[in-house]
C-alpha cells in the first residue's frame, strides 16, 4: 500500500532527457509504489527506428502506448508510476482509455537544458538528435487534462515534493 493511502495511477510525461525515469522512480520509492519505464515496452522495431534516428509514426505509438495503458491499469486498486513521453493530447487520451483516472505529471523545460542531459547520458537508444522532432510533437496538458506542469530544472527531491503536495491537495477526480 502506498504510503499515506496514496493509491494514483501517474503518467510521468515530457520528451526524451526531461528526466522521466528518475522522477518516476523517486515518486515511486516516495509513495511506495510500482514503478515502470514504458521505454520497456516499445517493440524491438520501435527501438532499431529510433536508433537509426528515426522518428516513430503515431501507428508505430498505438501498440505501445495500449501496452503502457494496460500495464498501468493493471495497478488501478494498488496505484502505480509509469514513465511516459505521452507527447501528444492524443496519446493521453488513448492512456485514459485504458486508465481513466491517470495523473499526467509534465516534466517541462527548455530544449537547450534537455538537450545536454541527453549529450551527458550513456547507453540510452533515443538519440539526441531526435530532440528536436520531440518538442515540435509536444501539446503540453489542457485545462481539462489531471495533471501537473512542473519545472524541470530542480532537485529530484524538489520536483517530487511539489507533485505529492500537489496530489494530496488535488484528489483524482
Amino acid at each position: 500500500m502506498a504510503s499515506d493511502d496514496m493509491t494514483p495511477l501517474v503518467v510521468v510525461m515530457g520528451v526524451s532527457g526531461s528526466g522521466k525515469t528518475t522522477a518516476g522512480e523517486a515518486l515511486g520509492a516516495k509513495l511506495a509504489l510500482r514503478y515502470s519505464d514504458a521505454d520497456g515496452f516499445h517493440p524491438d522495431a520501435n527501438v532499431e527506428k529510433m536508433q537509426a534516428g528515426e522518428a516513430l509514426t503515431d501507428e508505430d505509438r498505438w501498440p505501445w502506448l495500449d501496452a503502457v495503458g494496460d500495464w498501468l491499469a493493471d495497478y488501478t486498486d494498488t496505484g502505480a508510476i509509469v514513465s511516459c513521453s505521452a507527447l501528444r493530447r492524443v496519446y493521453r487520451d488513448r492512456l485514459r482509455e485504458k486508465v481513466p483516472g491517470a495523473t499526467f505529471w509534465h516534466l517541462a523545460g527548455p530544449q537547450e537544458l534537455v538537450q545536454r542531459r541527453m549529450e551527458a547520458r550513456k547507453n540510452h537508444f533515443m538519440p539526441a538528435s531526435l530532440l528536436r522532432s520531440q518538442y515540435d510533437t509536444l501539446e503540453p496538458l489542457e485545462d481539462d487534462e489531471y495533471g501537473l506542469t512542473t519545472d524541470l530544472d530542480q532537485s529530484v527531491e524538489a520536483l517530487v515534493n511539489e507533485f505529492v503536495d500537489w496530489l494530496r491537495q488535488h484528489p483524482a477526480p
